[in-house]
């Protein structure tokens, strides 16, 4: 497979705090690659070591084949657009002007594909009005924009639906779809929105106390998503006799609920149920959530 950007034993120590420990990424030429881990998990850092705002302290990584510390990984990294943490922007300038000084700072000979650009994100009727009067989805779009000025084969988004509403959420989703499917550019992407990066990503990575826990396809994870029939039922040890019986699959949840990973018939069920004195009280077809596979991943608790 080819891969954009990879990691190997990367490590970044403030003191000593360890917030990135020997952490491994592959991340494939074309995918939407969701980064999930809770706050302080180590996402930012990670970011911020792949656009060169900082240095790791051990490991490497290597960008379009070239290794960290190579000094022709800037010019590489010209291939690749970010925004981190918060658009950088210029509050008192139009989107206009801020995407012309961004074409000045990259050298750009002229202004021609500004409107484009400005059309791409959804920012082409905003004539004079200044950056610092527009929404926060507004600003978000203008800074992917920003990001996009140099022409980049891959993006970086840091938390990019982050205080959004549900329209905003929904814009940006859709641009960052565009992006990958209709000029095929590769988007990185941390969010703790779980079910709406599960809308975007053709793969995971997925982070814990700065370590790689598992990385996996979308693909992947929807098989390893099992669907269950929730059961609800009078005496789970009775349950879980008649579903021994029948060789199924199943997880008791508690005294009175279980999942069942089977296409069950509901009347065959009940009938040997009432045999064992069980009564079924309920049954809901369910699909384990990114959400809930990112738990039972790396534990409880809350996640970012």
């Amino acid at each position: 497979m080819d891969y954009v950007l990879t990691a190997e034993a990367l490590g970044k120590h403030y003191g000593h705090f360890k917030a990135l420990d020997g952490l491994s990424m592959h991340v494939p030429k074309g995918s939407i690659y969701g980064l999930v881990g809770r706050n302080g998990a180590g996402k930012t850092t990670l970011i911020r070591l792949v656009c060169g705002l900082q240095a790791p302290t051990s490991g490497a990584y290597t960008l379009y084949g070239v290794p960290s510390g190579d000094r022709a990984l800037a010019k590489v990294r010209r291939r690749m657009g970010a925004v981190v943490e918060t658009p950088s922007i210029y509050l008192d300038l139009t989107a206009e002007d801020n995407l012309k000084e961004q074409y000045l700072v990259l050298g750009r000979p002229s202004y021609e594909g500004i409107p484009e650009l400005l059309h791409l994100v959804g920012l082409a009727d905003t004539g004079k009005k200044k950056a610092r009067n527009f929404s926060l989805g507004m600003k978000q779009r203008l800074g992917i924009a920003i990001a996009l000025a140099g022409d980049p084969d891959l993006l970086v988004l840091d938390e990019p639906v982050n205080g959004l509403d549900p329209q905003g959420i929904i814009e940006i989703r859709e641009l960052i779809l565009k992006l990958n499917r209709e000029r095929q550019i590769t988007v990185v992407i941390s969010s703790h929105i779980l079910d709406e990066l599960a809308k975007l990503a053709t793969h995971y990575g997925f982070i814990d106390s700065g370590r790689m826990v598992k990385e996996i396809s979308a693909q992947e994870l929807e098989a390893a998503c099992r669907k269950c029939v929730h059961v609800e039922v009078t005496d789970t040890a009775a349950l879980a006799r008649v579903l021994d019986g029948m060789g199924v699959d199943y997880k008791i949840r508690s005294e009175r609920e279980a999942d069942v990973f089977a296409q069950m018939n509901v009347s065959q069920l009940t009938l040997a149920l009432a045999k064992e004195n069980c009564e079924v009280l309920s049954m809901q077809e369910r699909d384990e959530s990114l959400e809930s596979y990112f738990v039972n991943l790396v534990g409880g608790g809350g996640h970012a």
